[in-house]
């Protein structure tokens, strides 16, 4: 598909050491290994849905998220994280009990009845005050009741930092923007950088929960 050489061509400016590997699906392992800089795509790869397409430094798929929003005006109330090879990694849930945008986060495939406990709580900050929204906080992440991290930038202009309670930035989102075969990407395209000991598929599951909190 001529798509892909255009994202592989993004990887490869993304990313000094690309070697220019084929396009193909990476297993969790790599995931890991290669999680320091991922590309982000606001695309799925089928071409009837909507979703998210992420690939690693390698130029290889290492995260997709399908058909999340099944119809263009809806919001959808659940989103799939899967890794390169459909697997179920995070259900993220919408919850119910709160006028703001919050969400609940499980590991694998889970649906609302499920038994198992949540990993993750992420709240959306309503901010009253409307201060700058460079500095302004976007969301809250809780382990239980602890509050684990917070979110601060703008993901409009996808600049954002995760913080965790040491504030220490732990997850980055970056605008890249490119024009690659005549395609503007814009803010279709960004970087997800995501440091050494945080887990890159959640890092991606907070970005899904950004884009429907602040698109």
């Amino acid at each position: 598909m001529k798509i892909l050489s255009f994202i592989r061509s993004f990887s490869r400016s993304v990313h000094e050491e690309h070697q220019g590997t084929k396009y193909f699906k990476a297993d969790q392992q790599e995931v890991l290994e290669c999680a320091s800089s991922l590309t982000v795509w606001r695309k799925s790869l089928l071409l009837s849905c909507n979703g998210f397409t992420v690939i690693n430094s390698n130029g290889n798929l290492v995260y997709r998220v399908d058909d999340y929003i099944h119809r263009r005006r809806s919001r959808p109330d659940e989103l799939i994280l899967m890794d390169g090879f459909g697997k179920s990694l995070l259900t993220m849930h919408r919850s119910k009990l709160r006028l703001a945008d919050n969400w609940v986060v499980y590991e694998g495939e889970a649906s609302k009845s499920s038994s198992n406990e949540p990993i993750f709580y992420v709240r959306k900050h309503i901010n009253i005050l409307h201060g700058n929204p460079i500095t302004s906080v976007l969301a809250y992440v809780y382990e239980g009741k602890r509050r684990a991290y917070r979110i601060e930038g703008s993901y409009h202009n996808r600049s954002c930092k995760v913080f965790d309670d040491s504030r220490r930035v732990v997850v980055e989102i970056k605008r890249k923007d490119n024009i690659i075969g005549g395609i503007p990407f814009e803010k279709d395209v960004f970087v997800l950088e995501v440091m050494p000991g945080f887990d890159p598929g959640f890092a991606m599951a907070l970005v899904l929960l950004l884009d429907q909190m602040f698109s």
